[in-house]
């Protein structure tokens, strides 16, 4: 509550174009790391240099929930990347950014924030090891695809979520419902290749409700 002016404020500031040009640069990178590049090793070094340039974004227009959601989206593609326990440390790394953007904005960048964490939950494991909660899970991606019902990562990412719980006739609705989304020719390269994603994974939730 005391944080909203504030907020509200700096979120108005002449430094928002410079900052927005340099954060679509850097949507730029991230789709050309996780949806272009190939190998394993180029792409989760490229991705930890962009958490670095978009954490010193944070740094340059403090109070801005948007450089802290990329600079979070970068730590998580890093820890899918890298795996084993190293990644478990940039997950909570993301999910703390996440937690402090979300305070500044909630619904900011089509509702990543929810998402996001949303997809944490599921996919790292649950204690002792790491934060993993399945009902914490499904709350944060049901909140997401309510501020963004047509995103193509909020339908994505509750769908596959369905699908790990084993509920593949509502996935199938979700992800189908992201498909028949317009497309955003501002952001083409995420555009197809989470679009790729999607349609993958309805085929193989189609194939599961085929066979029964």
């Amino acid at each position: 509550m005391d944080g909203a002016p504030i907020a509200q404020q700096v979120a108005t500031d002449a430094g928002t174009p410079a900052m927005l040009t340099a954060l679509a640069a850097v949507e730029r990178k991230w789709s050309h790391i996780t949806f272009e590049l190939t190998d394993r090793d180029t792409r989760a070094q490229a991705m930890a240099a962009l958490a670095e340039q978009a954490g010193q974004l944070a740094s340059q227009y403090p109070g801005h929930a948007e450089p802290l959601i990329w600079q979070a989206l970068a730590l998580s593609g890093q820890a899918g990347l890298k795996g084993g326990m190293g990644a478990l440390s940039l997950a909570r790394e993301a999910r703390a950014l996440l937690e402090t953007a979300g305070r500044l904005d909630y619904r900011a960048v089509g509702g990543a924030v929810p998402t996001t964490l949303g997809s944490l939950y599921y996919k790292v494991p649950g204690f002792p090891l790491s934060f993993g909660d399945d009902d914490k899970a499904r709350r944060y991606l049901e909140e997401g695809l309510a501020i963004n019902p047509d995103g193509l990562d909020a339908t994505y990412f509750y769908g596959d979520f369905l699908v790990e719980q084993g509920d593949y006739r509502n996935a199938a609705e979700v992800l189908a419902h992201g498909l028949a989304a317009p497309p955003t020719p501002d952001r083409p390269v995420w555009d197809a290749g989470r679009r790729g994603e999607i349609r993958a994974l309805l085929k193989r939730v189609q194939q599961k409700l085929a066979a029964g």
